[in-house]
């Protein structure tokens, strides 16, 4: 006799995958063997763990302060690109007077291609430096001495003897020779640069920089640089004597490249001096000196492509103190 067969097994139909595959059952929770070995579980377990702690901050103090330790010494090697390095001849700005006898030699260090015996390029120093209102030192004491004259009465006046006067006539000559100082050192005064504003200062810096950095100077002592390929195509026109021929300059040299880079760095010195001290929040000022301090640094890349590392290029840029930080990359103030 067949076996029996529940009702309920009769009636469910039979497929070849239920009888082909065995059911699995799942879960939406992991199970615990395969969340031990996660690395999520890896990454909790490193969060709450004290001494992993402790060692990443170990490590990011020591990454940050050696980032410090590297950015100043990139910031000193590159230099301040609106200050750059004091030099003799920088600190003179801030008072618009000639180098010291001492503080010339700087300039004889720089020569290229010269003899000892040569002289340097300096600046046209005048007896007792720059005077006021376009003033030279002849100039002032000749009024000087004018003045006196003029001031000076007649011999017979001082020689007799008034019997109606208090003063006898040696005391009028010592009461005339105090005025007459008095008067002198008060002409000093007015003609000094002491007493004139940053205007005054900053017109006798330009005439300084051009002085010092214009070419009808500076092709005096400082070398060419020599470019064979203008050279060779000379050469085979046949105009050498053209080529050994200098036209003369009409005038001092005012437009070249050294003698701006010197009169936009004499002014953003000045600029920088008073953001600094006394126009912290002038916003107009720090505009200003950001526009002078890219002006430069085209001047500069455009005089070392030109120059190539010359003679110009390093008289300008040793004379000023300028760093790579003043044409390397991007200026941010």
């Amino acid at each position: 006799m067949p076996p029996r067969i529940p009702l309920l097994q009769c009636l469910r139909p039979q497929t070849a995958s239920s009888s082909r595959f065995p059911s699995r059952t799942f879960s939406s929770t992991p199970s615990s063997s395969a969340s031990a070995s996660s690395p999520i579980a890896t990454q909790n377990r490193r969060k709450h763990d004290p001494y992993a702690i402790a060692q990443a901050k170990a490590r990011k103090a020591a990454n940050l302060s050696r980032q410090q330790v590297l950015k100043k010494e990139r910031a000193a090697s590159l230099g301040d690109p609106v200050r750059g390095t004091e030099t003799p001849f920088l600190r003179s700005f801030d008072t618009a007077n000639p180098l010291k006898e001492g503080e010339q030699s700087l300039s004889t260090r720089l020569r290229v291609g010269h003899g000892e015996g040569e002289q340097a390029v300096v600046e046209n120093d005048i007896e007792g430096g720059k005077r006021n209102f376009f003033l030279s030192a002849h100039e002032l004491q000749h009024s000087i001495e004018h003045s006196k004259l003029l001031s000076t009465p007649p011999a017979e006046y001082l020689d007799q003897d008034d019997p109606t006067s208090e003063f006898t006539p040696e005391q009028l000559r010592q009461r005339l020779r105090e005025q007459q100082s008095t008067a002198e050192e008060a002409l000093s005064r007015i003609a000094s640069l002491s007493l004139g504003n940053s205007q005054d200062r900053a017109r006798v810096n330009t005439q300084r920089c051009i002085a010092t950095f214009g070419r009808h100077e500076t092709d005096k002592v400082l070398t060419r640089v020599s470019r064979p390929d203008v050279s060779i195509a000379v050469a085979d026109a046949g105009q050498e004597a053209a080529a050994q021929h200098v036209i003369p300059r009409i005038g001092p040299d005012t437009g070249s490249s050294e003698v701006q880079i010197a009169i936009l760095t004499a002014k953003i010195r000045t600029l920088a001096e008073f953001l600094q001290t006394r126009g912290t929040t002038d916003k107009m000022n720090k505009r200003s000196l950001r526009l002078l301090v890219h002006r430069r640094q085209k001047l500069l890349l455009y005089l070392k492509r030109k120059d190539r590392g010359g003679s110009r290029w390093q008289f300008c840029t040793e004379m000023l103190g300028l760093g790579e930080a003043s044409w390397r990359g991007e200026i941010s103030l």
